[in-house]
This record gives structure tokens, sequence and C-alpha cells, in this order.
């Protein structure tokens, strides 16, 4: 028999044989909870992800000072730069714990990486603590709580208020508000001696309200006689409001309220905002469907010979050579139609889509069966040429251009309105264009979220002189804004960003200048280690390369902003050479803005038989 002694030990090692697997069920509970509250707020998204570009942000403290901005190479050194360019960045936290940047100059919150072919934006997690939100309690006014939507929530808050809905169940909600009142004066009134009765009637008002909100969460569903209750609590409210009661118990009891209901309004606008970004990031299934039939079908069918027809114009620079990166068919084949049914003369219009692997076959499919009155029209598979032919290059994936959400305030004005922009810029794969395309001396690179409306024949008649590329100036933004995203390089501070979109590139001179090796050296300089920090040094990249080496079109020639922006004249619009659909909202999503979707829709093809397959009603 063991005695009490010996058997101490053996209890507890048994207690300790039985920790490890305790913590181990603790750890499976902490991660069943935690994995579907990171799947709600966007960490790890489903559906079809969509392979368009991907806005980047920049938050611009200050553009009240453009025309006084002086940088030279002196007062950039030593500075370290963003994580865009792979090295850190000094930064400090405001009063609602969200970083900024500690000087005027712009912040860039790059978008993080999934394991699916386009990751998809995700909303700012770090929440603003209660005393920033009592703010708005406090007579903050609704121009600075459209900023604070805008720095958290991004491009979904301009949608937001664009189809803000008018209110509805005004008489319930009234009611809610009576009771939150009411409950909030009870409490007190209760403990007052000699308003029993007021008490009791209180009370009964207020279990008369509860009775009627349970069954009742639309107008219509109210009683006939709801009238006279809303008047008789109103009533009871005043009476109470007369009594003297202490006044710290009901502030502490309706600030309760009140941060309750900011916080679930927070929480709803942040799921609404991750819906929001999710439906601008994520292909529709009807599209996802027709390019799977597309590729179906082109494995299925006869060889495609429509190309050989003209191979003859495409490595001849006589012709008109237009370029086009794209992963979506729809959109490209809007740009060509666009661009050809808008020219006089389209015999001498040679296109050629550069897309990847995934989209090859179905590009190829549907622009063979597809006619653009007298166009040649050339599908690449872009991947696949620069691993045969450029085996020096690190950069083989398709990069289309780049779109990065500019906020820009100001700070000297705190009044004024922020604005929100999108630049959009080459990305990687621009820089090898002159390599793939050996025999062509000048060319049109156009986005394939661009419609073109006029013909563009005066466009090829401009003399660059020593210009390389020919782009619309976007004087928002001044490099010596960008000084921590340029880093140690020389540039003149009052040179304005530019736009891709529309750009007329002069080959020879990119060849003569040596563009694409100095497109190297700063790839190797900005050290970018991953594909986040990939893409986002497209910006800084471009901007230094092309500095001094951009003709300035007119502004006439495309107008810009139709992916964002609700509030662009209908006669610009309209009479513009060209439409820019730069922003998250394209055309061909169901977030589109109708007012301008219309005018892409016009350059649809429509006669394909899989597009009725797919049920794709655009």
């Amino acid at each position: 028999m063991k005695t009490p002694a010996a058997a101490a030990p053996s209890s507890l090692s048994s207690r300790r044989r039985w920790r490890g697997p305790a913590v181990a069920v603790l750890a499976l509970v902490v991660c069943s909870l935690l994995v579907p509250l990171a799947f709600l707020f966007g960490r790890f998204p489903a559906g079809y992800v969509t392979d368009e570009r991907l806005q980047q942000e920049i938050n611009f403290r200050s553009f009240g000072r453009l025309e006084g901005v002086k940088e030279s190479p002196e007062d950039v050194k030593g500075k370290n730069t963003v994580q865009t360019s792979g090295n850190p960045q000094n930064r400090t936290n405001d009063d609602s714990g969200n970083a900024v940047v500690s000087t005027s100059v712009p912040q860039v919150l790059p978008t993080p990486q999934f394991a699916i072919p386009k990751s998809v934006p995700v909303l700012s997690t770090s929440n603003e603590d209660k005393g920033s939100r009592k703010k708005a309690a406090k007579g903050f006014n609704s121009d600075d709580s459209e900023k604070s939507c805008q720095l958290e929530f991004g491009s979904y808050c301009l949608w937001s208020i664009e189809h803000r809905e008018v209110m509805q169940d005004s008489i319930v909600k009234r009611l809610k508000d009576q009771l939150f009142v009411a409950r909030a004066y009870y409490p007190s009134i209760a403990k007052l001696h000699g308003q029993e009765t007021l008490s009791r009637e209180l009370k009964q008002n207020i279990q008369e309200h509860e009775r009627v909100l349970s069954e009742a969460i639309l107008d219509a569903d109210l009683p006939p006689f709801i009238g006279d209750k809303i008047k008789r609590m109103d009533q009871i409210i005043a009476r109470a409001k007369s009594c003297t009661v202490d006044c710290n118990n009901v502030d502490k009891k309706l600030r309760q309220i009140l941060d309750m209901a900011e916080d679930e309004a927070h929480f709803h606008m942040k799921q609404s905002a991750f819906l929001h970004h999710l439906g601008v990031q994520t292909m529709p299934k009807s599209l996802h469907c027709l390019f799977m039939k597309l590729t179906v079908e082109h494995f299925k069918s006869l060889p495609i010979v429509s190309e050989h027809l003209h191979s003859l114009k495409f490595d001849t620079p006589d012709y008109r050579h237009y370029i086009i990166f794209s992963r979506n068919v729809l959109a490209a084949s809007v740009v060509i139609n666009s661009t050809v049914m808008s020219s006089e003369v389209s015999g001498n219009m040679v296109f050629h889509v550069l897309t990847d692997a995934q989209n090859y076959y179905a590009m190829k499919l549907w622009f063979a069966r597809s006619s653009y009155k007298e166009a040649a029209i050339r599908v690449l598979d872009y991947e696949k040429i620069v691993l045969e032919t450029l085996r020096n290059v690190d950069v083989w994936q398709l990069h289309v251009s780049e779109e990065f959400r500019i906020t820009i305030r100001n700070i000297d004005q705190p009044g004024a309105k922020m604005r929100v922009e999108y630049l959009a810029v080459f990305g990687h794969s621009h820089f090898l264009l002159p390599e793939i395309f050996k025999k062509l001396k000048r060319v049109v690179i156009l986005d394939d979220d661009v419609i073109v409306q006029q013909d563009l024949s005066s466009l090829w008649n401009i003399n660059l002189g020593e210009k390389v590329n020919g782009a619309v100036r976007f004087c928002g933004v001044r490099l010596g804004q960008l000084r921590r995203y340029l880093g140690n390089n020389v540039y003149d501070a009052k040179s304005c960003a530019w736009m891709s979109g529309l750009n007329i590139v002069d080959f020879e001179k990119w060849r003569e200048l040596n563009i694409t090796g100095r497109y190297m050296h700063l790839l190797q300089q900005f050290n970018s280690r991953n594909e986040v920090s990939l893409r986002a040094s497209a910006l800084p990249i471009s901007l230094l390369i092309f500095q001094n080496l951009i003709y300035p079109l007119d502004d006439r020639w495309t107008i810009s902003g139709l992916g964002y922006h609700y509030g662009i004249n209908e006669d610009l619009v309209t009479n513009a050479v060209s439409l820019h659909y730069n922003g998250n909202m394209k055309p061909w999503l169901e977030l589109g803005i109708p007012e301008y979707k219309n005018h892409w829709k016009k350059f649809l093809t429509r006669e394909n038989q899989f597009m009725d397959e797919c049920n794709v009603h655009l």
C-alpha cells in the first residue's frame, strides 16, 4: 500500500502529463475563433480574384506649398527611403493609433500578398480608440468625418457618399431614440422620493416601446395608434428632464449608448468597405466563365491561321503600331474596337496584345474570331517571350500599368477638402518593350481601361524632339513631394508626375538613351524583395527614368478619373479624344460608375456566342 508521501509525486507527475494536451486544446480553441474573424475582415478572401491592376495608397499631408518646393541631392542624403525601395522609413503615430509620416511627405500602404493570383486590398485593421470616435459627438464636422473615413477605408468612402440611401422607417428610428433616452433617465428617476408615479409611467412606456419594437422593424409593421405612444413618451421624457437628477449618471448612460452605436456603425462600415474592395478586385463570375470557355474552345478548334495573313505587318515600322498589356479579353477588345471605329483609316493599324500564359489562349481565340475592320491584331505570350529571348531579365512575369491611390491634404488650410486621385504609371513590363519589338521605331501604348473616341492620326504626327515619352502630365503631384520614395537620386523637385493610359513612345530615342539599361540599374537600387515591393517600386522608377524625357500632351487628349470621380462634366467626357477609367471602379464591373459605363459599352462586342452562354450582360 502506497503511503501519502509516495502518492503525492505520482499525482504531481499526472498533472504535468496533462498540462501539455491542455495547452494544445486551448490553442486550437483560440485558432477556431480567430480564423473566422480573419476571414470576415478580408485576410483570406474567397472567389475569383481579378488579375487587374491593384491600387496602392499614398497619403500627402500637404499640397499647399508646391510652388515653393526646392530639393537638391544634398537635401536627401542620409534620409531613409520608404519600404517601397526596400529601406525603412521614419514614422510616428497619431492620436488614433494610425501610422503617419513624420513630415509632410506621402505614405505608401503596400498591399499584402496572398496565395492567389492577385491580392485583394486589406482594410486597415488599426482600430481607432474610443476617444477619437467621440469627437463626432463633440461637434466634429462632416468634412473631418469624411477625411477620417477616406484615410481608414480608402475609395469605399467616395462610393458610399455617392450611393448614400435616404433613411427609411423614420418612425421606427424615432421610437428607438425615445427608448434610449427613457432608459438613460429611468435609473435616476426611480431613486427619487415622491416621483413613484413618474417612475411607474416611465417604466410602463419603456416596456410598451420594447414590445412594439420587438414586433415591428418597418414603419409599415407599426400599429395604427403608434402616434399616441410617441406623443405620450415625449411628455414623460419632458417631465423626467424637469426633475432634479444626477446628471453624471444620465450622461454616463447616454455615452455608453453612443459608444455602442458608434462601435456597431464602425463595425458595419468595416464590413461594407471590405465587401466594396472585394467587389472591385474580384472578377465577375460571368467573365471567369467566358475566359474558361474561350480557353477550352481554343484547344478543341482547328489551328488558327488569321495572324499569318498579316505576318508582314507585325514587324514593319511603316505601320502604326499599338501595344496593349491586358489580362482581360473584354477590356482589350473594347480598347481595340474603340480605336479602330474612331479612326478614318484602319488598314495601317497594327495591334500587339501582350498577355500572360493563363489568358493567352482565350485572347488568341477571341481575336481570331473577331474582326476590327482592316486592322491587324497579334496576341503574344509576354512571359514566354521574355523567358526565351531575354534571359538576363529577372522580372519575367507580366506587369500591367500600376495605379496608386493618392490622398492630398492641405495642412496649411485644415478646412480645405481632401483630394483623392489615382496616378497610373508604367509597370515593369513596359521597360522591356524595345527589346521585344526590335524593329519598331514608334508606338502608341494604350492601357486596357482606356477607350478612344476620336481619330488618333494627329497623335502620330507629333514631333517629340529629344523626348522619349509623350504623356499627359499630372501636376497634382511633384517629385519634391516624393523625395522619400526617390532615394538618393538627382531630380527636379518641381517636375510634375505623368500619367500612363495614352502614350506615344519613340523606341529609337529609347534605345539611344539606353532606357532599359537605366531601368535595370534602378531596379537593383530599389532592391525589391517581394511582389509587393516590386510593384510599388514602379512609381519611383517610372518617374525617375522619364524625368526631362516627357513630352507633355495637351489635356484634351485624355480625360482621366472615370474609375473613381463622380463629378466630371458630361461635355468634357463626350468631347474628349480618349477616356481613361483609372481608379478601381472599372467599367466592366458592376460597381462601375453608370454615367461613364455607357461610353465604354458602346464599343463592346456582343456577337460572341460565349457571352450569351456565360450570361455576360454589362
